[in-house]
């Protein structure tokens, strides 16, 4: 098992370089000044020089590249240029609301997907088997910006039960976490149906009920645990889909996380912050994948072979 964690980090290292300097390459091609941006149009000559000496922006873009990487290495991701404070600072403060906001998002779809798919594939074809399939297609037809207001229009105007935005109290988080979940819950139930399926047909199922076992036993602790293989792949790569419609969902619902301050960054040229915002999600889904293949060997031993 150790031999498998080193060899699973020693591919992580080539991934993460990747990660650094896609973000690096990728917002230095986006159009714009974010000097100009910050001092605006009126702004003297000297004066802007000046600041993108401060800012480092003077150098070659090869130079810039060497002096970020140093910087990360070291956990300084620069400063913010429309903020002016270290954009680690700014991350860390930004991202415990967007993690809190996809663990509950992805306990929302686990809860749901996982009865919801089991009690599916156990009935096939009949009428909740039916309704549980077009639930689910429901779910995967509504994106999170159509969501997202449908639900604050019914919870938080029509019955004034949640909040409409912020992070006040616990109750704020519900309706992101339902409308990121949602699609969640709804890949998962179809994926856990289907596995399901292919379980239940195996010599092993039909062996345990010739021994006389509950058929809540063999469906739940023999048939489920195989059929969670699969599953738990599908969860770690969604994870990432999670953080990446974070940024859509924090903006719908003003949650203060890193998707809301990705997007405040990007419309005002600080490259640094948006540096800083997708690295963290980059890295926070390569630390995902990692997790999920221990998991994963875990639950199925030969995959370490």
């Amino acid at each position: 098992m150790i031999r498998y964690v080193f060899t699973r980090l020693s591919y992580m290292i080539p991934v993460v370089w990747l990660v650094v300097s896609v973000v690096f390459l990728l917002i230095h091609l986006v159009p714009g000044d974010p000097i100009q941006a910050m001092l605006g149009e009126g702004a003297a000559g000297a004066d802007i020089q000046a600041a993108r000496h401060a800012y480092g922006l003077d150098v070659p873009l090869p130079t810039q590249y060497v002096h970020y990487w140093r910087g990360v290495l070291h956990g300084d991701l620069g400063r913010s240029v429309r903020l002016n404070k270290p954009v680690s600072s700014l991350v860390a403060q930004a991202y415990p609301a967007t993690l809190a906001l996809a663990l509950t998002a992805l306990a929302i779809a686990v809860l749901l997907s996982i009865p919801a798919g089991v009690h599916s594939a156990t009935r096939r074809n009949r009428w909740d088997d039916r309704t549980l399939s077009f639930v689910s297609l429901l779910g995967l037809s509504f994106p999170n910006f159509a969501l997202g207001p449908l639900l604050i229009l019914l919870f938080a105007i029509r019955l004034d039960l949640l909040p409409v935005s912020g992070a006040e109290s616990w109750r704020a988080i519900i309706l992101p976490a339902i409308t990121m979940g949602a699609s969640l819950a709804a890949i998962l139930t179809r994926m856990v149906r289907t596995s399901m399926l292919e379980e239940l047909g195996q010599d092993y199922i039909r062996t345990a009920r010739a021994k006389g076992l509950s058929e809540r036993r063999v469906v739940y602790a023999h048939a489920l645990r195989n059929a969670m293989l699969p599953v738990v792949t599908v969860l770690g790569l969604q994870f990432g889909a999670l953080l990446a419609g974070a940024i859509v969902t924090e903006t719908i619902f003003s949650w203060p996380g890193l998707g809301r301050l990705t997007i405040s960054a990007i419309s005002n040229r600080d490259y640094a912050l948006v540096q800083g915002c997708l690295l963290c999600i980059g890295l926070t889904y390569v630390a995902v994948n990692f997790f999920t293949d221990l998991v994963y060997s875990a639950l199925n031993p030969r995959i370490r072979q």
